[in-house]
């Protein structure tokens, strides 16, 4: 057994898994570089060819050259792929041809330039997500990489060097990488090779030593290149260590949540953490948290968190978004689930008065936030930030605002008339529950902040209307201030009180119709019989609640197949039905607004069980240019999980009813094997004895002796004729070959025939008629007639015996009914329906069981295909025997020859 000291030294089970996830995956190498023209694509395609000199399957599927001819010199005698060519506003833009990459299959592919962009209409939009795919499908990838190209530094580089990053890296892919070569020269290096024409052309190359290349950029540049090479050898050395079970000490990994706003600064802020995370070497996740009484509504702050959150998933994160009324516990709360070792979240710039009177998030985090540091970045003063509204409230929406504002005026208005006439005509002098009716009713119709400002301007009002003197603000005695104090207190409390309760309504109202909205959604898929059914009901739910068309595709063998849409349509585009495969193969949503063929006017995300994704669900937005609020995503999510697990259902039932009958197929196949072995051998060792004791005995054996040794022949031979007969018979009822014929037949001719050919078939068998005069007439077939009598006597031969039976024929009504009864032991009553189920064997008399257990179940097919029934009963007569019942129609025959 291991001792502890070896149990300690084991490999760190949570470094496993990262290594068993690279199985299967190529490998990528990164040369990365502080800048354009150190020499990556050089050292690149050096390397490639060394390793083609020594016999390496390497293809090089894109390199850009940009004219250096030293560069250039690398291909020749290299395996180059044609480009794709693809039209783009009136001429032909070349591209990198993935799809023969992925043909070719070589062991290695050069694939230049890691952040470029692809021409608009390629599968993906980056070529980075081109290389993603070559890894998944196990081939391993060269590129080339500047500093400045990863996403969380993209920012940074543009405000120090003043020139935009348009092309960015997630940082996650370099995280990925299986090896980063830095491709370093110093800056006067690099400056003097700009000036020999070595990187530009000549007047490209000065006008970027006064831009871009110069001194102080390109020092920063390569600092940020050596930090990142530096930080990605530790992180593998660090790997090394742990999958090796190397000692520590280890420290605890850290974990950061940063916390976002729906604003401007929400990319700014997520770069940031980005960052951070880098430098922890933490894993991290975004958060976005919102009151829950209201719904987000803005399609400028909608937009604004989409963008955060695409960017952060770009860069590594997950992403969260939270509600609560309570904001700040909310997110501790989450801290503290998820394991959170760091937050980090924005504050804006600005006066203090105004940061006082909007709550300032970040200092409320600050001061709740006893056990969890919390990192405060300052960030400019956006005109869209979004502060912590007072009472952990947010404004509602600005048209609300206005709404509530006049609906306040208005109510006061209305209010002061009121009062004056209670005052005057009544002689009422406190009228200050007019004013605390109309904050009330603010309050219920418009919610808090117009009952607030009802308030205050009911103050006014009662101050300048109803306090002496009125049409002054003046309090005369102090009584009066007192009381009018007082009613500010009161109104203001009563008024926050019905606010609450407005904004508890309105969000009960709003959980009440998605929960309506989802139990109806529920209700119709549990209510549809059939998958079809489900994913017709599914789409024109979501059609509903959504608009647009919704389309819901299924695999069938290794294509997808179209299974319902709404409106209905027949058929999806090529490009769509790509990105409803991608979204299939990958288990991530592709088309609109996501890495993989978003120029799409659809998205498709796959529906996915705990067995794996079961289908695709494309739907279209409302408005391309808009992305989904909150809201929609919760309720569509909530919807495509119900369908998946919907289609699981019908697939798992589907599944149950073939894994069924696979089982009763196997269970008649082994029963059938048994009967075949002991009924084919048993005739066949028979017959075999006897042609064997023939000839060698021949002409020595008794004449009698042979004549018993060929009737033996004879009726074994007979035997298996009809044991072959009965299974062809039950081979064509069940494939429904059998031809019934409608000929007129007499009852009587049939029997007769019959009992013929049993007498035939056993000699020794006693076989009596019992038929009634003047049968008439039935329909069927005269063949398939006989032969149901002939297995219902071969039956009573066997269970019967040699005591023989009798065949009854008679007419009940307008049936014929023809009996066989035998006088064996008859059959067990829990066994009278099961004698006719196929390879059921009852016991004889000597306890074997007899035949194949196909002649009852022969007959019954017959029987009925000719219009009958059958039956049977035990016992028969005399507490023994049992009789078969075959009950046939009659027909009217003289009537029909007559007419």
């Amino acid at each position: 057994m291991a001792t502890e000291r070896e149990l300690d030294r084991l490999p760190d089970p949570d470094a496993l898994p990262a290594l068993a996830g690279r199985e299967g995956r190529g490998k990528l190498k990164v040369f990365l570089g502080a800048a354009p023209g150190v020499g990556k694509t050089y050292a690149m395609l050096a390397a490639a060819q060394r390793l083609k000199a020594e016999g390496g399957d390497v293809v090089v599927g894109l390199a850009e050259t940009h004219g250096r001819a030293e560069t250039a010199a690398f291909l020749a005698g290299q395996e180059v792929l044609p480009r794709k060519k693809i039209p783009c506003r009136g001429r032909e833009l070349e591209a990198f041809d993935i799809d023969a990459a992925l043909k070719r299959r070589p062991a290695l592919i050069v694939v230049d330039e890691f952040a470029h962009a692809n021409p608009p209409d390629s599968r993906h939009p980056k070529r980075w997500q081109d290389v993603e795919e070559l890894l998944d499908a196990g081939l391993d990838v060269w590129t080339t990489l500047n500093i400045q190209h990863l996403e969380s530094l993209a920012e940074v580089v543009s405000r120090f060097i003043g020139v935009a990053v348009r092309e960015t890296v997630p940082d996650r892919v370099l995280q990925r990488a299986d090896d980063v070569v830095l491709v370093d020269i110093t800056p006067d290096e690099l400056i003097q090779r700009l000036h020999e024409g070595k990187v530009y052309l000549p007047e490209t190359a000065r006008r970027a030593t006064q831009n871009f290349f110069t001194p102080r950029n390109l020092t920063a540049l390569r600092e940020l290149a050596l930090r990142r090479t530096a930080d990605r050898v530790d992180d593998q050395m660090v790997d090394l260590l742990r999958q090796h079970a190397i000692e520590g000490p280890w420290d605890t990994s850290e974990h950061l949540l940063v916390c976002v706003a729906a604003d401007s600064q929400a990319e700014m802020v997520v770069n940031a953490g980005a960052r951070l995370a880098t430098r922890l070497n933490a894993s991290w996740v975004v958060v976005h948290v919102a009151p829950e009484t209201h719904a987000e509504t803005d399609p400028a702050r909608i937009r604004a968190m989409d963008r955060a959150f695409r960017l952060a998933k770009r860069l590594g994160a997950e992403a969260a978004s939270l509600s609560s009324s309570d904001m700040i516990a909310e997110v501790l709360r989450y801290a503290r689930r998820e394991n959170v070792t760091q937050i980090m979240v924005g504050r804006a710039r600005g006066a203090a008065w105004r940061r006082w009177l909007r709550r300032d998030f970040a200092i409320a985090l600050v001061r709740r936030s006893l056990d969890i540091p919390v990192h405060v970045i300052a960030m400019p003063d956006a005109a869209d930030h979004v502060a912590m509204p007072p009472r952990k409230r947010r404004l509602d929406a600005r048209e609300m605002q206005w709404r509530g504002l006049f609906g306040s005026v208005a109510a006061v208005a209305v209010a002061v008339p009121i009062a004056d006439s209670l005052k005057r005509l009544v002689g009422v002098h406190n009228v200050s529950m007019v004013f605390l009716l109309a904050v009330v009713v603010c309050a219920e119709r418009f919610g808090l902040w117009s009952a607030v400002a009802a308030s205050l301007l009911s103050y006014l009002a009662y101050s300048f209307f109803v306090t002496e003197p009125i049409f002054s603000f003046t309090v005369a005695a102090p009584a009066d201030f007192l009381s009018l104090l007082a009613f500010l207190i009161v109104s203001i409390l009563t008024s926050s009180l019905a606010g609450r309760v407005h904004d508890k309504s309105e969000e009960v109202r709003a959980r009440a119709r998605y929960t309506e909205l989802l139990y109806d959604f529920s209700r119709k898929l549990s209510a549809a019989p059939k998958l079809d059914d489900a994913l017709w009901a599914a789409a024109a739910h979501l059609h509903k609640a959504r608009g647009g068309t919704i389309v819901f595709l299924l695999p069938q063998g290794d294509e997808l197949r179209l299974a319902a849409a709404w409106p209905p349509t027949d058929e999806v585009s090529a490009g769509e039905m790509s990105a409803a495969r991608w979204a299939f193969a990958k288990r991530e949503a592709a088309g609109w607004r996501t890495d993989t063929l978003p120029n799409l006017p659809f998205q498709f995300r796959p529906l996915i069980t705990p067995r794996g994704a079961v289908g695709v669900c494309g739907f279209e937005p409302r408005e391309l240019s808009e992305p989904l609020s909150p809201e929609d995503e919760r309720s569509l999510t909530a919807m495509l999980d119900q369908t998946a697990l919907a289609i699981d259902r019908s697939v798992l039932v589907d599944e149950a009813v073939r894994s069924a009958a696979l089982e009763e197929n196997e269970k008649l196949r082994t029963t059938l094997l048994s009967s075949l072995s002991h009924d084919l051998k048993t005739p066949l060792s028979s017959i075999t004895g006897a042609v064997t004791a023939l000839r060698e005995l021949g002409d020595r054996m008794p004449a009698e002796d042979r004549r018993d040794l060929l009737a033996s022949i004879e009726e074994e031979a007979g035997r298996l004729a009809r044991f072959v007969a009965n299974l062809l018979d039950m081979s064509r009822l069940e494939s429904g070959a059998v031809k019934v014929r409608g000929d007129f037949l007499d009852p009587t001719e049939i029997v007769r025939g019959a009992v013929e050919r049993a007498r035939k078939a056993f000699p020794g068998m006693r076989i009596e008629t019992s038929l009634a005069r003047d049968l008439p007439f039935i329909r069927g077939d005269a063949g398939l007639l006989e032969q149901v009598l002939f297995n219902l006597l071969d039956n009573a031969h066997k269970y019967g015996g040699e005591a023989g039976a009798t065949i009854h024929a008679r007419q009940e009504g307008q049936f014929v009914v023809l009996s066989v009864t035998d006088e064996g032991p008859g059959i067990k009553p829990g066994d009278l329906e099961r004698i006719f189920e196929k390879f059921y064997r009852g016991g004889r008399p000597d306890g074997r069981k007899a035949g194949t257990g196909l002649g009852l179940s022969i007959c019954k097919g017959l029987v009925e295909a000719m219009g009958g029934t059958i039956e049977a009963q035990s016992p028969a007569m005399r507490r023994r025997g049992a009789r078969i019942l075959a009950r046939l129609p009659v027909t009217a025959m003289e009537k029909e020859l007559k007419a």
